[in-house]
């Protein structure tokens, strides 16, 4: 069935999508894809998006969507499985006590909301190998990216970021983004548009321990005055890595003096 667009931000947010899936070979003939919704804003469109590229796709992938309750007292699932159900998509609503299992197992040096994404990844990782599923897509935007590349520059002195395609480690398993060139003042205006039952994440720390992100959004935001492409030029960087001019023995052998970095 032909698919319309209902206006411009749909259309732009779509062709985006397929532009990163096309350049990253993100979804292809024969995929099965676990989306996982977690129910924000960023979720709730990537799952419009991979429906609305499977309905005008040429070639087939199968969709199911998976929503985790990390156990936070107030998380609602209700709205979400609602939302599934009327549109008709296929899912599995899984519990999970997100909270409880990193307040047993955080080190010291662990931030919790990096934990809790891990243990939440590695859910996904297993409705994946039960159900067959090669691919997992999650929702992180270009917002997302280009904060993780910087928070890894200024907090743990590495370049390295957020990928469009990651292979998982040791798991026949491939982790895509699909909204890697989309802003997320596109997927909040998308959202509001569309009324999405958006569902907050209720972490009972939330904003407490993401501060150092908060204040990268306000660089950015400050920086985007005065330079209003910065995000743009960013999220090309990460891209556009011209290893020779850097410091890494790996990538820059010159470096090396008798087998060993100078």
């Amino acid at each position: 069935m032909a698919y319309f667009y209902r206006n411009k931000l749909e259309k732009d947010i779509a062709s985006k999508a397929v532009i990163a899936s096309d350049k990253f070979g993100l979804i292809e003939n024969g995929d099965r894809i676990v989306v996982a919704l977690s129910g924000g804003k960023d979720s709730y469109t990537l799952l419009k998006m991979l429906s609305l590229i499977k309905a005008k796709a040429k070639f087939d992938f199968e969709l199911i969507v998976v929503n985790v309750d990390p156990g936070f007292n107030g998380y609602r699932t209700e709205p979400i499985e609602e939302y599934l159900r009327a549109n008709g998509y296929r899912y599995k609503m899984i519990s999970y006590p997100i909270l409880k299992t990193a307040s047993a197992k955080l080190s010291a040096d662990d931030m919790l909301c990096s934990f809790c994404s891990r243990l939440k990844r590695g859910v996904l990782y297993d409705v994946c190998l039960k159900l067959g599923y090669n691919k997992l897509a999650l929702g992180h935007n270009a917002d997302d990216v280009i904060e993780t590349l910087l928070l890894n520059q200024f907090y743990s002195g590495a370049l390295s970021g957020m990928p469009p395609k990651l292979q998982a480690d040791d798991k026949p398993i491939t982790v895509i983004r699909p909204l890697y060139y989309v802003f997320e003042r596109e997927t909040m205006r998308y959202a509001i548009e569309s009324e999405f039952p958006v569902v907050c994440c209720k972490c009972p720390i939330c904003g407490n321990q993401d501060m150092r992100r908060m204040q990268i959004k306000k660089l950015l935001s400050d920086l985007e005055k005065n330079s209003p492409h910065i995000k743009n030029n960013l999220l090309a960087a990460a891209g556009n890595i011209h290893a020779r001019f850097l410091s890494d023995s790996q990538f820059n052998p010159i470096l090396e003096k008798n087998g060993k970095a100078k």
